[in-house]
């Protein structure tokens, strides 16, 4: 196995890494995102710094975990975390989280790694999302796994065993953490659930013992738990609409999404980092039918997932007013409960269609991770 076959997937390494810093250096676009994230200094200081570095890890430490804090600091009351005692073995592995905003998942977790010194992870990240040549050297220079998600049948089935492999490699080789969401594309509806395709494309580069195959990969679940959710009446909305008819993303969608998840307030952010699973619940697993034994490692990861979020006042009203109960009504007052109202309100505000169906749909959207975490 040579890296060269994951050239096109792998993030820069070598001359690559110079190379693609130069490239975002000189981008037009570097001057406007300068002023969003530093309006205090002048652009050509970032373009400066960006210039005078020649690797991802570089890049990584001097430039997007300085952004990265930056977009915490200003749209967040903070970002808390646990568990990261489970990752102080020297060992590498492979993250599965919960998905809920389509850039700062990952992002947020390489931060708590970085604070903890403890080597970032790669992460894999849709090529649908790879809008232009600037977004690519971006996120290849910041450890970026590009996941093919075009092509017929065969091509589909080609890109999912070499990512698979690539994977595996990265992990058993000690090369590089991997940090992979649970599920194509963001939960719309606070239901996280991991998808059994997911655990098929990861056996996929195994040696057919499926114990071995998936402890050689130290699968460690990861919850985000963000207070008020990032894209949440975008999410919402495409909910609606997918009642009705197909949904069709509108070009320039994601990146949309992607900068409304940035600049929208969060509230409180946290992440715990479980347990990597274990001998005894993989080999739970393998007892079971082909099928059987993929969803129930699945329901073993989201489980881990939904024991460990961090449950805020925000999904105890939703759970109270959607249901028209009070039974978290100990644990928030009056002003809570009006904030989060008027906050509801304001969201839903500009909304043409059925008010009741909408408002319906986004308080599932806090209500339901408390759900999942009470079942």
């Amino acid at each position: 196995m040579t890296q060269d076959k994951f050239k096109e997937i792998r993030p820069y390494k070598g001359d690559e890494e110079a190379q693609a810093l130069s490239r975002i250096a000189a981008h037009p676009v570097l001057r406007d995102i300068s002023k969003y994230l530093f309006p205090d200094k002048n652009p050509d200081e970032l373009r400066s710094k960006i210039s005078s570095l020649s690797s991802v890890e570089e890049f990584q430490s001097h430039v997007m975990l300085a952004s990265i804090k930056k977009i915490v600091s200003d749209t967040s009351k903070g970002l808390t975390y646990s568990g990261i005692e489970n990752l102080q073995n020297g060992g590498r592995n492979l993250f599965i989280s919960n998905h809920r905003d389509i850039m700062l998942d990952s992002a947020l977790i390489q931060v708590i790694l970085h604070i903890n010194s403890i080597p970032t992870s790669e992460m894999a990240v849709g090529d649908n999302l790879i809008t232009d040549s600037f977004i690519e050297d971006v996120a290849r220079s910041n450890k970026m796994i590009k996941v093919i998600r075009s092509g017929n049948p065969k091509e589909l089935y080609s890109s999912s065993k070499l990512l698979s492999e690539y994977i595996r490699e990265s992990i058993t080789s000690k090369r590089s953490s991997v940090w992979i969401a649970q599920r194509n594309g963001r939960t719309k509806d606070g239901v996280d659930s991991t998808e059994q395709g997911l655990l098929k494309m990861l056996d996929m580069s195994g040696n057919g013992n499926f114990v071995n195959d998936f402890i050689d990969l130290s699968i460690t679940p990861v919850s985000l738990s963000y207070e008020y959710e990032p894209c949440d009446f975008l999410k919402a909305r495409e909910t609606y609409i997918s009642r009705r008819t197909k949904y069709k993303k509108s070009p320039g969608e994601d990146l949309n999404s992607i900068l409304t998840g940035i600049m929208q307030f969060k509230g409180s952010i946290n992440i715990n980092f479980c347990k990597p699973l274990s001998f005894e619940e993989i080999g739970s697993c393998a007892t079971l039918e082909k099928n059987e034994k993929f969803k129930k490692l699945a329901e073993i990861i989201d489980n881990r997932i939904y024991k460990s979020y961090h449950i805020w006042k925000t999904n105890m009203m939703a759970y109270d007013i959607l249901y028209k109960k009070s039974e978290y009504s100990n644990m928030y007052d009056n002003s809570d409960l009006k904030t989060f109202l008027d906050y509801c309100d304001f969201k839903l505000s500009g909304f043409d269609g059925d008010r009741d169906e909408i408002r319906e749909i986004f308080l599932a959207i806090y209500a339901n991770p408390l759900l999942s975490y009470k079942k």
